[in-house]
């Protein structure tokens, strides 16, 4: 089977869906490995209506064992049928602060302090501004991915202990169509699916508790689990060399459900453009 080349988002995480490799085997006591940079440009965070542009690492190893680390992503391919893979899975979840979700790059709006007025709110004032922080939290969980032929697979994973108080849950299902040759040395992957979490997910990232509402200016707002997104992307890698590939990406985001209706949410489809050179060692 065909790899795909996953982008670790260092610097933005709204986009980094728990992806996994597929199954990729070799010679035992072997490792195959792509690290590399590029850049990213993508919404500040979540339902965020201004942009930032970042630095973006690009990593995969692959280990003979089924070990694998994907991005923020890491786990162990435990299945021994080629058309079923499976077993655990572990990944950061980024920090989100009043500038937004990571680091940032270019940012020109700054961070605000104190209660912030319906008209200033309007004018473009930042929404995060008063909120707390949420801090960058270790997830665990598992995946299930399913071959329904040799170039497409339904996916799905389960992770759980994103959220200040590590309760958050988010599952992910979707399709790919893997390697699609479109010219010598392009190949395209294309994919679509939803995302899922329960109500201590969504009050993490798009609640606004009393304390919160009273510094930001931002309403009350308590919302329950549910379907959180739905997404569309395709990435296209150019096989430079045995050794080099060139590594692009896009994905659209339409916010749903609870999350769509925060107050947080200036725009509720969001765009991510990525690209990287990546070596492989």
């Amino acid at each position: 089977m065909k790899k795909l080349f996953v982008l670790v988002l260092a610097v933005y995480g709204s986009a980094a869906s728990a992806q996994t490799p597929t199954t990729n085997p070799m010679p035992d006591g072997s490792r195959d490995m792509y690290a590399g940079l590029g850049a990213v440009s993508a919404p500040r965070y979540e339902g965020a209506d201004n942009r930032k542009t970042s630095a973006l690492p690009v990593l995969q190893v692959q280990w003979s064992s089924g070990a694998f680390i994907s991005g923020m992503n890491a786990g162990v391919h435990l299945s021994g049928d080629p058309t079923i893979e499976y077993g655990p899975l572990a990944g950061l979840h980024p920090r989100r602060s009043e500038s937004g979700t990571g680091g940032r790059i270019g940012d020109a709006l700054g961070a605000t302090l104190g209660p912030v007025t319906t008209r200033e709110r309007l004018a473009g004032v930042n929404r995060l501004a008063g909120m707390e922080e949420v801090k960058l939290r270790l997830e665990v969980g598992g995946f299930f991915n399913y071959y329904v032929a040799p170039e497409w697979r339904l996916t799905s994973s389960i992770l759980a202990g994103s959220g200040n108080d590590s309760d958050g849950v988010r599952a992910q299902v979707g399709v790919q169509r893997l390697a699609l040759q479109v010219a010598p040395h392009h190949a395209v992957s294309l994919s679509a699916g939803a995302t899922f979490v329960n109500a201590a997910y969504n009050r993490a990232y798009f609640g606004v508790n009393p304390s919160e509402a009273a510094r930001s200016g931002n309403l009350e707002y308590r919302p329950q689990g549910g379907l959180k997104d739905v997404y569309v992307g395709a990435r296209w890698n150019w096989t430079v060399s045995p050794s080099w590939i060139v590594t692009s990406s896009v994905q659209a985001t339409r916010l749903a459900g609870d999350a769509r209706h925060s107050p947080l949410v200036e725009r509720p489809t969001n765009l991510t453009v990525s690209t990287a050179l990546a070596y492989r060692f």
